[in-house]
This record gives C-alpha cells, structure tokens and sequence, in this order.
C-alpha cells in the first residue's frame, strides 16, 4: 500500500468512490436520456399492438380508419404506432363494445382487471438469498410483461441495492430524498407516510412503482430493538406483528391495483421475512449451478423455520402457487441441464416449465438501464433478440396463467409484443 493510501481512512476513501461513481452514473443517465433525464416507453408497431390487445392487424386498421378509439402516430409509408397508453384505451373501448353486446367474457378478455370480489390482489414475491440468480431481471420483466397484458400493476422495490428502481430510471441516491420507500410506510415512529403517498407513476401505463435505496436497511436495524422493547409483537393484534407490516401497507392500496410484484433483498432477513407473509404467492429463482443449489437448500431451510414461527404466531401462510425458475440457463452446458433436471426430479411441477435462458440482449438491454420489453428488436441480431423473447414470454406467460388459476379463471394467458 503506498503512502498516501496509508493515510486516508477506509471510510473516506470509499465514500470519495460513491460520490464519484454517482455523480458518473448521473452524467450516463443524462447523456443516454436527454433533456429531462426521465425514461420513457417506445412506441409499438400496429402488429405488435394487435397482438397485445387479442385481435388482428386488419381490425386495428379498421379501426383507425373508422375513427375508433385513439388514433395511432404514422411514420415512414405509412406505418402505424400505438403507445401503451393508446393500446389501453383500445383495450377499454373494445371491452365497452362487448358489454354492450352482452359478451362478458369477450369483455374480460380486452380488460383483465381482477373483480374485487371474487378475486384476491395477487402479491408476487421473488426471492433468493443467493446475489445473481436473476432475481430483480426476473421482477421487473415480469412487473411490465403483466403491464403490458393490460393489467393494474404495483412494483416494490424492497433491496436497499435498488437494482429494479434503476431500471425504472431512477437513481436512488440522487432522486430519493428519504422516507420515500416502503420503509415509510411500515416504519414504527411518527414519521410513518401512507402508502399512496410514497407510490410512483412509471413510464409503463398501468404500472407503478415503490422505489428502494439504502434506507429499507432501517428496517433491520429498528425490527429487533422494538421486539425487545415488547413492541412488534402481536400486542395490538395480528396486524402489530412486525411480519404483519407490509402486507398492512399493501392493503391500503389494494383496490388500486391486480398484481403486485415484489423484488425482495437477497437474505432472509426482517424484510423478505415480511414479504413471504405479505405474498399470495412466490418465484424462487435458481441459476442452476451446484453452488447456487446447495445455497438454495440453506435458504429454504432458513425459510421453513422462520415462516413456522410467523404460522405459529397466527399468520396465514397459504401460498396460490410456489414455483422454482431456472435462470440464466445455457441449454447447451451439459452441468446446468444436468442440474435442471434434477430439480425437476425432486419438485415436479412446482419447478416452472420454462427455464429464462441466459441471452447477451438482456445484459446488453441492462446497459442502457432497459429491459427486452423497452428495447426493439431492431437494437440486436434477430435471431438472439428472438430467442430471448420466446424464453421470456414463456416464463411470463406461464406465471401469468398460474395468476389466472388462481382467481378461478379458464381462460388463456395474454399475447407478447
């Protein structure tokens, strides 16, 4: 070590790098989205468009030409372009049709929004204590995949790391001020906010988000010093158990939305614990690596004993479906398939069909801040953009009908762009 190091505290010195490295990610942002430095939504094309809403490119153009609904931005010979917020008005003036003419289920099919009394919010939790296994890409695909299909979604961002509020365009250090995440609202003094308040529009119509920065560590901290104050512990009711907290916080939200989706930190502590109780269901991702098995099985086990407390405690804990994704999968690695059929020997079906392929076009998307869904296909070689969106529409798509299963519905999950 030289001599200058050796005379600068560890402390400084890291704090000198965060400050330079976020002042460099700031000036990235600025240059890559120009002049707001605020992400928005690429237009769709009139088959992409087509294919989201359920009809064929022939009626979307009959009804453009008819004046139906909004009409499309026209580019070069003629071409049309549908934003997001364009194809949910479709969606709505069509399920308007329908209704009139009596077809509820025609109807159902344009808008999906969940019915308030027959069908639970869904809350998605997507965990794994082991860092890399796809967790957050996994998230927040699945946050705008569910978006796009023309449902009400809620995305939370509970790792302080904050890697899914990132590719929503924010960067936590500079555009959170504080008490600006969930920790706001399941925090246990006065300056606890209501939910509403800490939630965020996105550039994703029909999809919001609460963002994450280093603050939900707070959580961790004051959890245990209010167990041993006697606080936390179930004396004002179910809902005072600190487990309780977040499904709480959701629940004053509840009629606002149809899925929420959750990117919980990767460790079994206070936060994901509370998660796993707010959740009506669960994504456990698995990059399929002995390591990363042997890691999962720690994990599961950790998970069994505190979630058996929480039961014990009075909580509910029965999940719709709890499901093992295999991510970052290479087909043509001889260990992974070796190790993915293993996990399928041991857990059937509980392991979801579709394994997410490991692709250069999600990390090349990530570059950028962006996901597959935001990027055209125009942005890579054909064939590896296709192929990691048939991956990624296969893995949405089977969660989304395993939603559908759970709220009793028959009918088949929603189109990809």
């Amino acid at each position: 070590m030289g001599s200058h190091e050796a005379t600068v505290a560890a402390d400084e010195t890291i704090a000198a790098d965060a400050a330079l490295l976020s002042e460099q990610l700031r000036a990235l942002r600025d240059r890559l989205f120009p002049p707001t430095a605020q992400k928005t939504l690429r237009t769709f094309s009139s088959g992409e468009a087509a294919r989201l809403i359920g009809v064929s490119d022939g009626y979307l153009r009959q009804l453009s030409i008819a004046g139906e609904g909004p009409q499309p931005e026209t580019g070069a010979g003629g071409r049309r372009f549908y934003s997001l917020g364009d194809i949910n008005e479709l969606r709505r003036h069509l399920a308007s049709q329908a209704r009139a003419k009596g077809n509820t289920a025609k109807a159902r099919s344009y808008v999906k929004w969940r019915e308030p009394d027959d069908e639970h919010l869904q809350v998605i939790a997507v965990t794994n204590f082991k860092g890399g296994s796809g967790k957050t890409t996994t998230s927040t695909h699945l946050a705008q995949h569910l978006a796009l299909s023309g449902y009400r979604v809620l995305a939370v961002d509970l790792d302080p790391q904050a890697s899914m509020s990132a590719l929503f365009g924010y960067q936590p250090e500079v555009d959170l001020t504080g008490n600006d995440t969930l920790y706001g609202a399941i925090r246990y003094d006065d300056d606890r906010r209501a939910l509403t308040d800490i939630i965020r529009p996105t550039y994703f119509d029909g999809l919001d988000l609460v963002p994450g920065n280093l603050e939900l560590h707070e959580f961790e901290h004051t959890t245990p010093r209010m167990l041993a104050s006697g606080a936390g512990r179930g004396a004002g009711g179910l809902d005072d158990y600190f487990f309780a907290r977040v499904q709480a916080a959701l629940a004053t939200v509840a009629d606002r939305y149809d899925v929420v989706v959750i990117d919980c930190p990767p460790q079994l502590g206070f936060l994901t614990l509370s998660a796993l109780c707010a959740a009506t269901s669960v994504i456990v991702t698995v990059h399929p690596q002995m390591l990363d098995v042997a890691s999962m099985s720690q994990f599961l086990y950790m998970t069994s004993d505190l979630l058996s407390v929480v039961r014990e405690a009075g909580g509910t804990l029965n999940f719709d479906f709890l499901r093992y994704l295999i991510t970052r999968y290479e087909p043509n690695d001889g260990p992974q398939t070796q190790i993915a059929g293993f996990l399928r020997a041991q857990f059937g079906e509980r392991v979801l069909t579709a394994p997410m392929v490991k692709s250069t076009a999600v990390s090349d998307a990530g570059l950028t801040k962006q996901t597959l869904y935001e990027v055209g296909r125009d942005n890579f070689t054909r064939a590896t953009y296709d192929r990691a969106m048939e991956s990624l529409g296969a893995v949405n798509a089977e969660i989304e009908g395993l939603i559908l299963d759970a709220w009793g519905r028959r009918s088949a999950a929603g189109g990809q762009p």
